[in-house]
């Protein structure tokens, strides 16, 4: 199960559990028995991305095959070597061909703007044909699969519902199924964890920045979001599908980044703090205010040319007394050189995230919406490039706001002065839901940071309660410092511990059976992991 922040009864235990099980810090992703006590963590990547174990491993899935790749820039191994160049040298020793490339929203270089369609052309390093799936179609046709067995997907996704590429993903796989091709998606990191966020999305309101029922903050890598849509949304499957998945992956890392280099994954994602924040503030593209296109600081920077330095000021101090966490705003001004607010001086706030692991996208960035649009000279935005003719104007009329929240409800509750803590305490039962949908598609199972962040998000919603709740933390923070002391043990009697307390819950205790069997569960297969 994943964990979601939340801002209701339960944000206090959750908040003193996060403290208590040390979130903040950076967690070591391979907790794998180690040679000797003292054995150092190595620096460096802490995961070996799916394309390096496709390449190590997993050749025989592309033997006699003609592949077509879909990627971008991110698609990299650690080294920064691109996976279309590292087919292409294993061609011969794989025993298949590269014949076709595929090109998402800002083209197979990455430098084509938001929204700008992509045209294909014959790439003139490897004379391969790149064909657009951001363009006159986005979802690849007979013609464009006639040279390929396989689809191969190797791009990096940032957790965020509306960012394209996870869309031009279920496209690809819905032709795979229909033209009868194979399909494998080389899994890479999410850079938020496995925390989930936000309402899942109304299909009424369906388009490519949403297009099937997932929460806006996600909590999935693409392999775990493509074996979900396989199995739960795609009108008919993919019959021969695989996730090369990774090696060492620990949602819980997120914090440093899993010890990878950033690769800006499109113009305006150029740092990992970007793509941080962006699945909350992305819901600034709503206004007409600028989300920062056109300076330094896309989306961590809020700003509007009727916005002046007293106001500017106000905000950046009304938005610190809400009790955020891990974010600090500062008053800030930007001349915008593209985009909304091009050419005007404009006044707003620069996030500066203190604590990633603490910090929350989606209640964050909804406050920020909510006191930008509570702002005199700021309102909705209405024309798109998707939808140029768009108005929001009235309740029947589906705003920008509208498809990157998913529902009309967000809009709804804006308008009329709804806080944005009710807005989000409104998701918990569709969040349940969808999390518990999603159980059945992790690959990531057996990780401390999993059976963390099960407990977080039990505590959060009182079904872990009263002492024990202390209790089971203590335990889970003991075995965390003995794993990354290379103390396996000491770390595996801490968790033989935790369970003892599973098994004896005391008065005044609370601890559900949904919640006892979840740890049980998560504690075996970490138990697995850890085992010599």
């Amino acid at each position: 199960m994943t964990v979601r922040k939340p801002s209701r009864a339960g944000t206090v235990a959750a908040i003193a559990l996060s403290a208590a099980l040390g979130i903040g810090s950076v967690v070591g992703a391979q907790h794998r028995p180690a040679a000797d006590a003292g054995e150092e963590v190595p620096e460096g990547p802490t995961v070996e991305l799916g394309v390096e174990v496709l390449l190590d491993d997993a050749l025989g899935l592309l033997e006699g095959r003609r592949v077509g790749l879909i990627t971008n820039p991110t698609g990299v191994d650690s080294e920064l070597t691109h996976t279309m160049d590292l087919l292409v040298e294993h061609e011969e020793e794989g025993g298949y061909e590269l014949t076709a490339l595929y090109a998402p929203e800002h083209g197979i270089l990455g430098g084509a703007p938001a929204g700008a369609a992509v045209e294909s052309y014959v790439d003139p390093r490897t004379g391969l044909t790149v064909w657009s799936l951001y363009g006159a179609t986005q979802r690849p046709t007979a013609e464009m699969l006639e040279d390929v067995d396989v689809l191969v997907f190797d791009i990096q996704d940032i957790g965020a519902r509306f960012y394209t590429y996870i869309w031009t993903m279920y496209y690809a796989m819905d032709a795979a199924a229909e033209f009868d091709k194979d399909f494998i998606v080389l899994d890479r990191p999410n850079p938020l964890g496995s925390r989930m966020d936000g309402p899942v999305l109304d299909p009424a309101l369906s388009s490519f920045v949403g297009l099937r029922e997932i929460p806006m903050q996600h909590g999935l890598t693409v392999g775990e979001l493509a074996h979900l849509f396989n199995g739960e949304f795609l009108p008919e499957p993919v019959d021969d599908f695989h996730v090369v998945t990774m090696d060492g992956y620990d949602p819980a890392d997120f914090v440093d980044g899993y010890g990878l280099e950033w690769v800006l994954p499109s113009p305006n994602i150029p740092t990992i703090e970007t793509a941080w924040a962006y699945a909350g503030t992305g819901l600034i593209e709503s206004l007409d205010a600028s989300e920062g296109r056109g300076t330094t600081k896309p989306f961590l920077w809020i700003g509007h040319g009727a916005i002046d330095e007293a106001e500017a000021y106000d905000l950046a101090q009304e938005l610190d007394s809400r009790g955020l966490e891990g974010v600090h705003f500062r008053p800030m001004f930007a001349n915008p050189t593209a985009s909304k607010q091009a050419g005007r001086l404009s006044g707003g706030v620069e996030i500066h995230i203190t604590d990633p692991a603490s910090y929350v996208p989606v209640r964050t960035g909804l406050h920020v919406l909510q006191a930008f649009y509570d702002t005199e000279g700021v309102d909705w935005r209405e024309e798109t490039d998707l939808y140029p003719t768009a108005s929001c104007d009235e309740e029947s009329d589906v705003c920008w706001i509208d498809r990157l929240t998913g529902t009309k409800e967000v809009r709804m509750q804006l308008e009329a002065g709804v806080h944005p803590d009710e807005i989000v305490a409104g998701w918990d039962e569709e969040l349940a839901a969808f999390d518990e949908l999603a159980d059945d598609y992790r690959l990531y199972e057996g990780s401390l940071g999993a059976l963390r962040f099960a407990l977080e998000r039990h505590v959060a919603g009182d079904r872990v309660a009263g002492p024990i709740a202390g209790q089971l933390a203590t335990q889970l923070v003991q075995a965390e410092r003995h794993l990354d002391g290379g103390r396996m043990s000491q770390a595996l009697a801490a968790l033989d511990r935790f369970e003892r307390h599973l098994d004896n819950p005391r008065r005044p205790d609370t601890l559900t059976p949904e919640a006892a069997e979840d740890l049980r569960e998560r504690l075996t297969a970490l138990r697995a992991r850890l085992s010599p």
